[in-house]
């Protein structure tokens, strides 16, 4: 089993402070995701675990082991990288089986290993054949292959399914997620796309600036984000983020019912209904029909609502509405950006 643990990890180059003493605990046969979006340190985070980068202070500890000095090949890591990284020259049989030949792995060990590789990713049929001759589907299978076959009990992963269709991508988030729990590899997965990291991982990081801004399951970041950024990154449509003037929805008359430090309100789309009886008043700003949803841009005083509703409803732009959302669906935030509980 592979515990990660990062323990002060800073990253700087010259002026620039790419991460801010980073402490993060990733569990053994673990998915973590590294959520973020671009510049956020998620890609060097990834990069000092492997060890392609050195932080340039604190420790990380694989599988209870000090590795921070250590380089790549001693880290018992394996890695996928976003461009698949194949060799066009090569085989699939001999890319997937390259790193092996480089240790000079027995041959009768690699056939072995590569046999038992292409027969769990499903690749035993297009062996012979060359990169160019393969789908983008097929060209992370070989990717993943290549790390899987060196046997490593920590897989990194730098965004692998960005290249990829979207329905591909949604079929092989659900492979990896298979195949994770199968081989019960730790994996520590790069994404921006926060529809990944909530459909794969156990545990979900949230990056900012450098510094984790909330760690926890996927669930536990959607139902109590720790800051507005949080709420604001996770969640489609993102949560509305609504400024208050004195307890009061600004520009509005309409009471929040929020605490007296509360600065913002949270309110998820989806937690918003139409209610012709007892709702806030709110006009229809602007209608995004999804089939299944549709997606009302409102407006209560001077803040602007997304409302998340059942495709059968109808609405138009400039009709008045009435939108209603219980008290305990209100997330509170001060003047930080801070939850307040």
């Amino acid at each position: 089993m592979s515990l990660i643990e990062l323990e002060n990890i800073a990253k700087s180059w010259g002026a620039t402070t790419a991460l801010h003493d980073v402490n993060l605990r990733i569990e053994p046969a673990s998915f973590c995701v590294l959520l973020g979006p671009s510049g956020c340190g998620k890609s060097t985070t990834l990069r000092i675990i492997a060890g392609l980068e050195n932080a340039s202070s604190g420790r990380l500890h694989i599988d209870g082991r000090d590795v921070t000095a250590l380089p790549p090949a001693q880290r018992g890591v394996a890695m996928v990288f976003q461009n698949y990284a194949l060799f066009p020259h090569l085989s699939v049989a001999d890319n997937i089986t390259f790193g092996l030949s480089v240790r000079r792995v027995p041959p009768a060990e690699r056939a072995e290993r590569l046999h038992e590789t292409a027969a769990l990713l499903g690749l035993t049929p297009l062996l012979q054949r060359r990169p160019s001759q393969l789908s983008g589907g097929q060209q992370q299978r070989v990717a993943l292959g290549r790390a899987l076959v060196a046997r490593a009990r920590v897989c990194l992963m730098d965004e692998p399914l960005s290249n990829l269709d979207a329905q591909l991508r949604q079929e092989m988030r659900r492979e990896l997620r298979e195949l994770q729990q199968q081989l019960a590899l730790t994996v520590v997965y790069v994404t921006h796309d926060q529809a990944e990291a909530m459909s794969m991982a156990d545990q979900v990081v949230l990056l900012a600036g450098g510094r984790v801004e909330q760690s926890g399951a996927p669930r536990a970041l959607y139902a109590r984000p720790a800051t507005a950024f949080a709420a604001r990154f996770i969640g489609t449509p993102p949560m509305n983020l609504v400024a208050l003037d004195a307890g009061r929805i600004a520009g509005s008359e309409v009471d929040a019912g929020a605490p007296a430090a509360a600065a913002t309100i949270g309110l998820r789309p989806e937690d918003i209904a139409l209610d012709a009886q007892a709702g806030v008043a709110a006009v229809v700003r602007s209608v995004e029909y999804l089939g299944a949803d549709l997606v009302l841009a409102c407006e209560i005083g001077s803040q602007s609502v997304l409302v998340r509703t059942s495709g059968q409803q109808r609405a138009a732009p400039g009709e008045r509405v009435r939108l209603a959302w219980a008290p305990h669906q209100v997330h509170a935030f001060d003047a930080a950006g801070q939850r307040i509980h």
